[in-house]
């Protein structure tokens, strides 16, 4: 099973970083069904992510590089 992640528009380095290490990864603006989202933090309450993302984690990646990203990513889910 493919996971899918939403990853803010700005957030480019993690999109990448994620598609790299095998993720499915779609636009948080888009508004697709995810199984996590990745926000930058700024607009956290005014995006709907609680629409996008059902019983899965909100990763705030203010001040992370993309490797810690998907380290919490990681720790977030039992393989």
């Amino acid at each position: 099973m493919n996971k899918v992640i939403a990853v803010e528009d700005g957030l480019t380095p993690v999109k990448e970083f994620l598609r790299e290490k095998g993720y499915q990864v779609v636009s948080l603006q888009a508004g697709e069904k995810a199984d996590v989202a990745v926000i930058s933090g700024g607009e956290e309450n005014m995006m709907g992510i609680q629409n996008i993302v059902q019983d899965g984690p909100v990763i705030d990646a203010r001040g992370m590089r993309p490797e810690e990203v998907w380290q919490a990513i990681e720790s977030k889910w039992i393989h």
